[in-house]
């Protein structure tokens, strides 16, 4: 059964609810980025494999984790409670059967779980990617699941936030079935590094466009 990677920076509020409702079978790897909250004991408890990624950044845990993983399907997954894993099949069934190469889980959207300037800027960036490549995607989902070497052969080099654009953009020039399919998308449990601020969205913008220039 799939590998669930799960980049984690200060979510011991979250883990607790995330890890014990993983479908049967799943394997987490909770990927510490630099937590001082206890996310990496609570997620030893819990029955997780943990790893350090000591370098700061989402690509640099979700590479680590992918270098860990094992089973030859991987799924990614933000671990702020955000996204269920319950909900993980809907991603990772498609792959096992062949039915495409890399499938997003497009977030529908809870009251209250997106910023208005995070769904802003997450309707350019798909905008540009449906202008500069033949992907229809109308999210960047970040529940997704794929097969873990061709993923490591893409050769994914972002280490920041560029890292879940860039694998839709090599995906998609070596020539992958990449699709979509929808996944509830909750108010996330804590403030979030990214889009729960203003300063965090503008970042992860300016890491993507310069992935699309």
């Amino acid at each position: 059964m799939p590998d669930v990677i799960l980049p984690v920076l200060n979510e011991v509020q979250a883990l607790g609810w995330i890890l014990p409702r993983l479908p049967a079978g799943y394997r987490a790897i909770v990927v510490d980025n630099g937590s001082d909250d206890g996310s990496a004991a609570l997620a030893t408890e819990l029955g997780a494999d943990v790893i350090c990624a000591p370098v700061r950044g989402f690509g640099s845990a979700c590479w680590a984790g992918l270098q860990a993983a094992e089973d030859d399907i991987v799924c990614f997954m933000d671990a702020d409670a955000s996204l269920d894993p319950g909900d993980l099949p809907l991603v990772a069934g498609p792959i096992a059967d062949g039915a495409c190469d890399l499938m997003l889980g497009s977030r529908a959207a809870r009251r209250g779980s997106w910023p208005l300037h995070a769904r802003l800027a997450n309707l350019a960036l798909m905008a540009e990617v449906r202008r500069r490549s033949t992907l229809t995607l109308r999210d960047l989902g970040p529940m997704r699941a794929a097969r873990r070497q061709p993923l490591v052969d893409l050769g994914i080099e972002d280490r920041r936030s560029g890292w879940p654009l860039e694998m839709v953009l090599r995906a998609e020039r070596a020539g992958w079935r990449v699709a979509e399919c929808p996944v509830p998308y909750h108010p996330r449990s804590g403030r979030s590094k990214v889009t729960g601020t203003v300063r965090g969205t503008l970042q992860a913008v300016g890491d993507m466009a310069a992935l699309l220039r």
